[in-house]
């Protein structure tokens, strides 16, 4: 039986992706809850109901989950994890907005055009979560 080599390829550029995005989840999660709890404060959005520093603990807590899912998940369900990314970097994207809009600088972000280039790479993010599970073939 002959294996496709460009299919394996393909596998494993996804794998590898999808552990890659998973990875960063993980140091995103944990530097919410450390290090830089102070600049993801400055993407909260002020119409957000909680306090600003519990939002960035509760995401931080949500960003280990889902980086570990990514990570971790079988065959049989990183679709599903690669949809719920996609809808959780959906879901923060106003994050992104706001700290645009409010001219909040954070993570090097300290003029209008680079927080206005940022907001270009959650579309990324979206994609390469459906990508690299298997939802976008």
């Amino acid at each position: 039986m002959a294996v496709n080599k460009t299919a394996m390829n393909e596998k494993s550029a996804k794998k590898l992706a999808r552990i890659a995005l998973g990875g960063s989840l993980l140091f995103a999660g944990i530097s919410h809850l450390t290090f830089a709890r102070k600049d993801f404060k400055a993407q909260v959005p002020d119409w957000v109901p909680l306090k600003k520093d519990d939002t960035v603990l509760y995401s931080g807590i949500a960003e280990i989950a889902l980086g570990s899912s990514l990570v971790l998940t079988d065959d049989e369900h990183q679709e599903t994890v690669g949809k719920v990314a996609a809808a959780f970097f959906t879901a923060i994207f106003p994050g992104n907005i706001s700290q645009y809009v409010n001219k909040r600088s954070a993570f090097g972000l300290d003029t209008d055009t680079k927080r206005f280039v940022r907001l270009f790479f959650q579309p990324a993010l979206v994609y390469w979560a459906l990508k690299s599970t298997d939802v976008v073939k």
